[in-house]
């Protein structure tokens, strides 16, 4: 992709909140509550417990709820009737369903032959995840991604923020600035668009997701990065007997990133690592499977698996998708990010 004109670039500014007024539909404040009779002490403490939208609380089980203190039981069911009120959780018909999927958001990657693979690039409402060995372009996705979220949509962008959680270390800023470049964009506006964490804990990975309601709902965010997300699940929980404990904090984490995609039509995109298949056989040229079971492969809507190929090219293979067929497409790593592969 060619660096674009310089007067495109004064287009490059993100809109603020106010001016998108597509966005409005998305979710409801959790504020509104306080006009169907519950009282701003009792917003305060769902906002205190992470939660900032009508949509979000509806996404909370009551036993959730009644355990934020302060909240009883009566208290609980008159928020939710409240909720119910202003938000529909309910049926709708196939054709409002169709409605709803025409304020997903693609994100382009950088490379027209995976764009076309992927049916326009990473969307937003669901979870891509990309699995593969180190060094076969996962965190380099990650990094390009950065950048191409904050172009205009009318450039296949996002026209929004990004958050990235790093539980390798392996997120590198001064990678952004020729990436940045390449799109003719400002670096330093662009660096500062992203908000960084790293995580040391699986809990510590928890809790940063859970404090991105608030930043999510004050600020236009398209595009949320969990580079890995399995790694320190499997430091902090080890041998067999942990491994169902283990099991059900990353499916809570999973269910976790599944909301925030759908309560502010983020795109969740996260790496996650392989391993050594026992069952492969002898047969199978490469047997490695994707870390995380079962749990990790129901949550991701989309799963890619990248592989190495020659120099600097990798190798994208379709391995699960709902709308999308079982295909590959070939990219290369550059110095301005993912691109398309020369000859």
């Amino acid at each position: 992709m060619q660096a674009f004109k310089s007067e495109e670039v004064s287009q490059l500014q993100l809109v603020e909140r106010e001016e998108l007024e597509d966005d409005e539909d998305l979710f409801e404040a959790i504020d509104k509550l306080t006009s169907h009779g519950i009282n701003a002490g009792d917003v305060k403490k769902l906002q205190d417990a992470g939660i900032y939208t009508c949509n979000g609380l509806m996404m909370h089980t009551k036993k959730n709820l009644t355990g934020i203190k302060g909240l009883s039981e009566a208290k609980v069911d008159k928020i939710c009737e409240a909720a119910e009120k202003i938000v529909n959780f309910g049926y709708i018909t196939g054709s409002d369903a169709l409605l709803r999927r025409k304020a997903v958001v693609r994100i382009t990657t950088g490379s027209q032959a995976l764009d076309e693979l992927l049916g326009g690039g990473i969307e937003t409402l669901q979870i891509t995840e990309a699995f593969g060995e180190f060094r076969s372009g996962k965190t380099q996705l990650a990094h390009t991604l950065c950048v191409s979220t904050q172009l205009p949509t009318n450039m296949k962008g996002g026209n929004g923020k990004v958050a990235y959680i790093d539980t390798e270390g392996t997120f590198r800023p001064d990678r952004i600035v020729p990436i940045a470049e390449r799109f003719g964009m400002d670096a330093g506006a662009v660096l500062d668009n992203i908000i960084y964490a790293r995580a040391y804990t699986y809990e510590h990975q928890y809790n940063l997701l859970l404090g991105l309601a608030a930043k999510m709902s004050e600020e236009p965010f398209r595009l949320l990065i969990v580079d890995s997300v399995i790694a320190l699940f499997r430091v902090d929980f080890t041998g067999r007997g942990e491994l169902a404990e283990r099991q059900q904090k990353l499916a809570q984490m999973l269910s976790r990133l599944t909301k925030i995609a759908e309560e502010f039509n983020v795109a969740v995109y996260m790496t996650n690592q392989v391993i050594a298949d026992p069952g492969g056989g002898v047969f199978i040229s490469d047997p490695k499977k994707p870390a995380g079971g079962h749990v990790l492969a129901h949550a991701a809507t989309v799963r890619l698996m990248f592989r190495k190929g020659k120099g600097e090219q990798r190798v994208c293979k379709v391995f699960d998708a709902p709308n999308l067929p079982e295909s590959e497409a070939i990219f290369q790593i550059t110095s301005g990010g993912i691109a398309d592969a020369k000859d």
